[in-house]
Formats: C-alpha cells, structure tokens, sequence
C-alpha cells in the first residue's frame, strides 16, 4: 500500500485547518502558502472531504474552511480513506467481502490480512488531534 500525494496533501490540509481553527475559517490561499500546495490541488481535495462531511465550507470575504468536527474526532484512516478510498495492502481485500476466487486456497491470505489489520489498527490508533500535537513539538534538526 502507497499513500498517494492526494493523501498526503489531505492529511496536511486537514492539521493546517485544525492548527488554525481558532482563527475562523481558513482560506486555502493561506493553506496553499504554509503548506506549498497549490490551490487547485487543495480544490480537488477539500471537495470530497465536504461531500463526506469532514469539513465545512463558508463562502465570502469571510469565507473559508472549517473542521466539521473537534480534532480528536478524526482519525488518520477516515480522512485518507475520504481521497484514497479504502485502505487495503492487497487488491482482494478491498470489497467487504473477498470475492477472490482462489480466497479458500490461497497460501497468502492470512499473512495479508494481518497486515491489513495492523495497518488499519495503526491509522485508527491516532486521532487529527495527536498528529497536530506532533506536528507542534516536532524537533527539526538542521545541519549547515
């Protein structure tokens, strides 16, 4: 499994939006600065993290982007799963029910998924509000 730079660009959309709740709504110009993404492509992410009502929309001067919810609501798996779609390390398990052909004999299945449940167990052990949190306290280390 890959996280795609659609994935990557949502999970950081969404800490921007949360680091900077407090401010009202966000507009995406300000997110595209701090984060170096350019608006179309923050477009084409918060629109189906709208539709499946993570965030808020608020047209006009004012206008801006919101978090639909707290913080510590989120999970990393329910915001990548809004733009990725579901979060399988293997094809097969993808549907809720493998319809694979060779599922009953295959010699892999229950090594792949175990390793779909830890992945899943991983990116549901962590909230919006703990990525947040260490975005905050991240020490960069700079060499010159």
């Amino acid at each position: 499994m890959k996280i795609s730079t659609k994935g990557r660009y949502a999970l950081r959309l969404m800490i921007d939006l949360a680091l900077h709740q407090e401010q009202g709504h966000v507009s995406l110009k300000d997110v595209s600065k701090r984060q170096d993404i350019s608006i179309k492509y923050l477009e084409q992410i918060a629109s189906p993290l709208g539709k499946a009502g993570l965030i808020k929309s608020t047209r006009g001067p004012q206008g801006g982007y919101s978090l639909a919810k707290p913080a510590n609501q989120y999970t990393p798996k329910e915001i990548l799963e809004v733009v990725e779609g579901k979060i399988a390390c293997v094809a097969c398990l993808e549907d809720e029910e493998n319809t694979c052909p060779r599922y009953g004999t295959c010699p892999t299945i229950s090594f792949y998924e175990g390793l779909n449940k830890v992945i899943i167990d991983y990116l549901e052990s962590y909230t919006l509000e703990d990525l947040v949190e260490m975005s905050k306290n991240k020490v960069w280390d700079y060499v010159i």
